[in-house]
């Protein structure tokens, strides 16, 4: 006896009058058969015919449907007593065929397969019982004889409440096999469908390839189409389709479930779709329609920015690791989904939606308005539970149930927040508060309709959105450095620091130049008629590290550096870590490469976790002391990331500025290690742009090949041979101790006035401020970097520049002011 689900109940309604629908199931003994491949065949097939065809599919799969939409020209849609209970099947049913002259139901699994330990609840046999639905059964005979008589007699009887009408031979072989296994079928044959690689269907992780992930997804099921008419016998199908009885049942109507809010305009639901976002029942947007919401999609890979007027958000399954590093690259829509999150927009995020809302997924920057971090692991979670609410949320009250899905291979850490979503066989699971359900677990809110109602009440409570750009952003985004930003990852500090400003934003030495240094730039001057020779700066910079000169390649500044990196091979998954400076990813991009992001967490105070880098990565870029958040990382753990077939480049710009280079690797022979260094910060020479890069000879040479001709100028030479020289070594040293007595002055000075910030060992400190300090210290002339333009950190932050006490009091007197 299967137990009935307890979904939340339906409407009473008068007794229905029956309903005629041909229909069919199709079926198979065990997962593997071809069920899809015949189902979505002979949907396009009939439909060729003139008939409108309805698809379904039993259990919760969402890729499925994709086809059979393609196939039909009508939504795919799900039929589970799990999901939705047992006395809504027929009824979504007949909702979802209404004006077909026949429905199609693929089954799921074998035929009996259904929730283990519940006798066969929520198998296709069971769906086929509750709607009284011939089932034809797919059998691959490809290995088989007359193996197949006995195996259909079986399936055959097993049930009484199931009608098996007929059998589809699948991968078929020779006619004299065909003609043997005939015989011994006790059932109509209703077709003999050979072998065909041009339809096989590819496979994901979870299954097939969703339908809109595949560019020529609608002639393979034309193709299926003319492969199934030319192979069954369509006729015969069709009567046993007639042959169903009538149904006594009522078709399902979401008006009936949810309360509109009445007359007025609607209130838009941001729906995320496009290839990443495949899967949301359709009775979920007929349900909030239902219910006065105006439910407009939007491609997260594609659209810049929200639809206009959005209230509400969904964000339903799909496959977001497949596309991290093209969802990352959208930052702009990446800030407005994370500021619409944490202003209040009611949201729902289920699965790949949750994903798309954690900071990271495989290392790419999502989101960030859950503070969980997602990656890919070998484990599928596959299961079919009951949840539990713990308590009052967007969507549930405390303690209340409902039936879901989780099908993933990703994993969340950490799993839950301190309001959970759910508890899952006793665990918490997800994120909740009284604007944002977020978590693994999928809901078919046709079963459970009282979340679309409450769901579609916030989003009527919800405020109007503001103006796109509201007057007082209108008069900061002139000033440069405040307002949107049109390319994040090419915004720097300097930018900030014009018109006058009180400069914290760029960190370059505020003291004089040395004057042995002058001296070698204004020398440099008498060479400026003839091509600049790099071999002085090589061989200065070698004595300075203890290396071989051809282990050193001057640059024009770490800058160009980067940009040599990046041309150097075609990466196969480059990964920056981040927060750090944001060039290499930029000049990554810029020369075609996708880039894999490894966010540092604040949770771990920023601090690298080597771990998180994944193996496969043939270039790792970390910058050390990281630039914005002044984090030191251990040379060891730095050293671990080294191995064949991989490149490290740890960008040292800033070490100079720390005594004694604790953590340098710049001295290390390690192959595959790259150090990148710049002379033009510590000794306040910016617009020379001198730099080097120094490590694995064969990669230095590498760099060398695709450095472009004379890019070094004659005073960047000049410039490197002063301040890696014996004379540069007690200056140096100087600044970088005086550079430490400022950051603990401005740290303690951050301390005392109760203002969060990162502790640093660096010439600059990543201070969380709080969202708009950084445009009211620019109104009172105080420029400070902007942090949001950093990937991992958002507009809370700023980086501020060390300077010296009597300019440090200015800035914290002016944060102590707000």
């Amino acid at each position: 006896m299967r137990t009935p689900s307890a979904p939340g109940q339906p409407r009473q309604a008068p007794p229905a009058r029956p309903t005629a629908l041909p229909r069919l199931m199709v079926a198979a003994p065990m997962t593997g058969q071809g069920k899809t491949t015949v189902a979505a065949g002979l949907m396009a097939a009939l439909r060729d015919t003139g008939l409108a065809v309805s698809g379904h599919k039993v259990g919760p799969d969402y890729i499925d449907p994709g086809y059979h939409a393609l196939a039909t020209g009508r939504p795919g849609r799900n039929l589970d007593p799990h999901l939705v209970g047992e006395e809504r099947v027929a009824p979504l049913l007949l909702h979802g065929a209404r004006g077909a002259d026949a429905a199609v139901v693929e089954g799921v699994m074998g035929l009996h397969d259904g929730r283990i330990g519940a006798d066969g609840f929520a198998s296709s046999a069971h769906v086929a019982a509750l709607t009284r639905t011939p089932v034809v059964l797919v059998v691959d005979v490809s290995r088989m004889s007359r193996s197949v008589g006995a195996l259909v007699a079986g399936m055959a009887a097993y049930d009484p409440a199931v009608e098996v009408v007929g059998v589809l031979l699948n991968k078929a072989g020779s006619a004299r096999n065909v003609a043997e296994i005939t015989r011994s079928v006790g059932l109509p044959v209703l077709g003999v469908i050979p072998r065909d690689e041009r339809i096989a269907s590819p496979s994901r992780h979870l299954g097939l390839v969703p339908a809109s992930e595949r560019e020529d997804s609608a002639r393979v099921v034309e193709r299926l189409g003319e492969h199934i008419a030319g192979h069954v016998d369509l006729d015969a199908l069709l009567e046993a389709a007639r042959s169903a009885p009538a149904l006594d049942a009522r078709p399902w109507d979401p008006a009936a479930e949810v309360a509109g809010p009445g007359a007025g305009p609607r209130t838009v639901v941001a729906v995320a779709g496009g290839r990443t976002f495949t899967f949301r029942y359709t009775e979920t947007e007929e349900l909030l329609t239902a219910a006065g919401c105006e439910v407009v999609a939007f491609d997260p890979l594609e659209d810049a920015g929200l639809p206009a007027g959005t209230r509400g958000l969904y964000l339903g399954g799909g496959f977001p690791e497949v596309y991290a590093g093209e969802l990352a690259a959208n930052r702009g829509l990446l800030a407005e989904l994370r500021e619409a999150v944490r202003g209040g927009v009611p949201t729902v995020a289920e699965c790949a939606g949750l994903l798309y809302l954690a900071d990271a997924l495989d290392g790419h920057a999502m989101a960030g308005a859950v503070p969980a971090v997602a990656r890919m692991t070998e484990r599928l979670t596959l299961r079919y539970p009951e949840a539990v609410s713990p308590g009052g949320t967007l969507l549930t009250r405390a303690g209340e149930r409902v039936t879901g899905h989780e099908f993933h291979r990703t994993a969340l850490t950490p799993g839950h927040g301190d309001r959970p979503a759910w508890v899952v066989d006793g665990t918490p699971e997800g994120f909740a508060s009284p604007t944002l359900h977020a978590s693994y677990l999928h809901v078919h809110w046709a079963g459970h309709p009282q979340l679309a109602a409450r769901f579609a009440e916030a989003v009527h409570r919800a405020p109007a959105p503001a103006p796109a750009v509201p007057a007082p952003a209108a008069r900061t985004a002139a000033v440069p450095g405040a307002g949107p930003v049109a390319d994040p990852l090419r915004h720097h500090g300097d930018v900030e620091a014009r018109g006058g400003m009180l400069d914290f934003a760029v960190n370059v030495y505020p003291g004089e130049r040395p004057a042995w240094l002058d001296r070698a730039l204004h020398e440099s001057l008498d060479h400026a008629d003839v091509y600049p020779d790099p071999a002085p700066a090589r061989e200065a910079v070698a004595r300075r590290h203890a290396r071989r000169p051809a282990e050193v390649l001057p640059t024009a500044g770490a800058a160009e550096a980067f940009t040599l990196v990046a041309r150097l091979r075609p990466w196969h998954r480059p990964v920056v870590v981040h927060p750090q400076f944001t060039e290499p990813h930029a000049a990554l991009e810029q020369a075609g490469h996708t880039v894999t992001a490894v966010l540092c967490p604040e949770s771990r105070g920023f601090a690298l976790d080597p771990a998180a880098v994944p193996e496969d990565a043939d270039l790792v870029v970390v910058g050390n002391p990281t630039n914005p958040t002044g984090v030191l990382h251990p040379a060891e753990a730095l050293r671990g990331l080294c191995r064949p077939g991989r490149l490290v480049v740890v960008d040292e710009a800033f070490m100079d500025a720390l005594p004694g280079e604790p953590e340098s690797l710049a001295g290390e022979r390690i192959g595959g290690l790259v150090v990148l260094r710049s002379l033009t910060k510590h000794w306040s020479v910016p617009g020379i742009r001198a730099g080097y890069a120094v490590g694995d000879e064969a990669v230095v040479r590498g760099l060398a090949r695709v450095q472009t001709p004379w890019s070094v100028s004659a005073p960047a030479i000049a410039a490197s041979v002063a301040c890696t020289g014996e004379e540069a070594g007690a200056e140096a040293e100087r600044r970088a101790a005086e550079f430490g007595e400022w950051r603990t002055g401005l740290e303690a000075g951050l301390r005392g006035a109760g203002i969060g910030f990162v502790p640093s060992r660096a010439p600059f400190v990543l201070v969380k401020a709080g969202e708009g300090v950084h445009a009211r210290l620019r109104d009172q002339g105080i420029a400070v970097r902007r942090a949001d333009t950093f990937p991992g950190l958002d507009a809370d932050w700023v980086r501020v520049a060390v300077r010296p006490p009597e300019t440090t009091r200015k800035l914290l007197a002016a944060l102590s002011a707000e």
